[in-house]
């Protein structure tokens, strides 16, 4: 009976401040257009764009919080302590890195000073 209710008021809820915001924004769309300086009209406009925003995204994430919070879990999974402490390592994995297979007779593995090079300096 409780969740029953907790549905119930947080769709009314949402539902609510949904209309509510676009009332609010359709009222702000009339006394924009009712604006006879250009100015200031691009001025409202912006203002209006801005106060939608906040307003529609507002209703989403605080939405979105109360369902969290009023139907979410309660306790939070349970972890073994010993968990905890273990680095991730596996000694008996295998290196994430493989060494380069041996290069073919006659090529330069590595880079020696008589080498010569083409390109700029590497800093």
């Amino acid at each position: 009976m409780k969740t029953i209710f907790a549905y119930v008021v947080t769709t009314v809820l949402i539902v609510d401040m949904t209309l509510a915001a676009m009332f609010l924004l359709v009222r702000a769309i009339v006394y924009v257009t009712a604006l006879d300086s250009p100015l200031h009209r691009a001025a409202a406009t912006a203002a209006e764009l801005v106060l939608g925003i906040v307003l529609l995204l507002g209703t989403t994430w605080l939405a979105t919080h109360l369902a969290v919070r009023i139907f979410g879990t309660k306790e939070p999974p349970s972890m073994d302590p010993s968990d905890l402490s273990k680095s991730g390592f596996n000694e008996s994995s295998a290196a994430p890195f493989e060494p380069r297979a041996a290069a073919a007779s006659g090529t330069r593995t590595s880079a020696s000073p008589s080498a010569r090079t083409r390109g700029g300096s590497v800093v």
